[in-house]
């Protein structure tokens, strides 16, 4: 999708609008874009005007952009945030995205506390199609967090969609990456190592999310990327709260285990091609009902045996 001319910047100032577009509110800001909820002129169509400021932006970072947009507007998946145009504006390049009410995953854990251990596992599901649909298209997202993810509305029905992919990179299997990015708490050991990595890395970020969903609060507290790791590699067991951890199903404590693996040679992972996807991996883990033997070997796919 290539991003086309539109108006003078000026229009924001004057008369709050931009293009078709009038503005309503801003709804969040980054080091390098600003997010406003707008509505279309004509149609009254409620969406999310992204503004990437393009002098922001260093070479890496304009790769990470025109990955984020040829992927959106390659895909239209109910778990994946709708990316409905691309124009350019007076040095800022603005993305149209489907409008999410209920805000992100970081608000709803933060006025619920730790979620119903049904709900959690639902978003889990919602989280895993979405990036199965990624890592097919051979993109990994590298900033995978709460915040990251929106909710189509409010209440406990809502649906998961993966957002802000303005760190995701291509990558094709059996090559490796090595920028340091992300955000600390949720960023795999092998980034914050040093270390060349791929896209396990966000099955680690999925786990911290879920262990985050189900205790509260994430497994790996510090301010620091030092910190972070220091606690990871302290850790001899998952730090649910005890009384937490009684109530909770074994097999969403498996789940955790198996995508906070330290090694990213044991962690699971997605694979293309596979008959049984991520998404078949989460419920089967998650459902009693489906009794399972999960092998995660690299570069051997992931093979589910019921019975």
């Amino acid at each position: 999708m290539e991003p086309e001319s539109k108006p003078s910047l000026s229009e924001l100032s004057s008369t709050a609008a931009l293009g078709d577009y009038v503005l309503i509110s801003e709804v969040g800001e980054g080091s390098f874009s600003r997010v406003w909820k707008a509505v279309h002129r004509e149609s009254g169509e409620v969406v999310a005007l992204k503004q990437v400021f393009l002098s922001r932006l260093n070479r890496h970072l304009k790769n990470c952009l025109d990955c984020e947009i040829r992927f959106l507007s390659s895909v239209c998946h109910p778990n994946i945030v709708r990316l409905l145009k691309a124009f350019q504006n007076e040095g800022c390049i603005f993305l149209v995205l489907e409008f999410c009410n209920g805000g992100n995953l970081a608000a709803y854990i933060r006025q619920h506390g730790r979620v119903q251990e049904q709900i959690a596992r639902k978003f889990m599901q919602q989280l895993g199609a979405g990036l199965e649909i990624l890592h097919s298209h051979h993109i990994i997202h590298r900033d995978l967090k709460p915040e990251n993810i929106l909710l189509s509305h409010s209440d406990d029905d809502a649906v998961v969609k993966v957002a802000d992919f303005g760190l995701s990179r291509s990558l094709h299997p059996g090559d490796y990456a090595e920028t340091v990015c992300g955000s600390p708490l949720y960023m795999a050991p092998e980034v914050l190592q040093f270390e060349r990595y791929d896209g396990k890395v966000d099955m680690w970020s999925v786990g911290v999310i879920l262990f985050e969903l189900l205790n509260g609060c994430p497994p790996f507290p510090g301010r620091t990327n030092v910190q972070v790791l220091k606690n990871i590699k302290s850790s001899t067991c998952l730090p649910f709260d005890q009384l937490i951890l009684s109530r909770l199903h074994p097999d969403s404590v498996d789940m955790c285990s198996k995508l906070l693996s330290r090694n990213p040679g044991t962690r699971i992972l997605y694979q293309v091609g596979i008959l049984s996807g991520y998404t078949r991996v989460l419920i089967v883990l998650f459902f009693k009902e489906f009794m399972h033997l999960l092998q995660a070997l690299s570069p051997s796919p992931l093979l589910i045996v019921t019975t």
